[in-house]
């Protein structure tokens, strides 16, 4: 039986950084000798001023880098997921959210066994098919296509107890200093910043002592 190791990763489902640092962990599978990896994905919130219905992507991009640096920040974002199979398609996405209620829905799946699943169909919505994840009824269809109950999902989209919880998590992971994503916490309070190559895992990982638990 193969041992399980498992990582915290604090992230934002709308940090392209963060999909491609799971897929590089993911590729790191590959090698010979890596252990099992589970992630226990954390709320981290790039924009948590955005107003809870998200703003027109293009017009907050043009505000904040320019459209033309905008432009070449997606064109060189592309060809980096290109190489690690994740197909970019920033035309389609037409909104930035407000990720709050992704990371209810998160946290829910957690409850529910399919956290990996679901954070990784956020990802692919949003990316790679420009759907707007800042939307219930999206988020709702998101989770049932990920195993999660609808129901479950609703319930968590709506009620106190996620959004105490996802709020908690975030003070959290302020009080450990995190100030951007992806931040990964492995065994013995190891700490990985960035979305690192599969190489980096491989070495990192053989060097890391198997745990049953999440570090603390």
């Amino acid at each position: 039986m193969s041992q399980m190791l498992s990582m915290i990763v604090y992230s934002d489902v709308v940090c392209p950084w963060c999909y491609v640092g799971k897929r590089r962990l993911e590729a790191a599978r590959a090698f010979a000798g890596m252990p099992d990896v589970r992630l226990l994905w954390r709320p981290f919130e790039l924009n948590p001023e955005l107003p809870a219905g998200g703003v027109d992507r293009k017009v907050y991009r043009a505000a904040k880098f320019g459209p033309a640096q905008s432009a070449l920040r997606d064109a060189r974002m592309t060809e980096i997921g290109r190489a690690c199979n994740i197909a970019f398609a920033f035309e389609r996405v037409l909104r930035t959210p407000n990720t709050r209620l992704a990371h209810r829905l998160i946290w829910e799946a957690d409850r529910q066994s399919c956290q990996d699943e679901v954070v990784e169909r956020l990802f692919r919505g949003y990316f790679e098919e420009g759907r707007d994840i800042g939307a219930r009824h999206v988020l709702e269809d998101i989770a049932a296509e990920a195993g999660m109950e609808r129901a479950a999902a609703h319930r968590a989209l709506g009620d106190d107890v996620s959004l105490a919880a996802v709020v908690a998590l975030e003070h959290e992971g302020l009080q450990r200093g995190i100030s951007g994503v992806p931040f990964f916490l492995l065994p013995g309070a190891t700490v990985v910043t960035g979305a690192q190559s599969p190489e980096f895992w491989h070495a990192r990982l053989g060097r890391t002592q198997i745990a049953g638990s999440a570090p603390a």
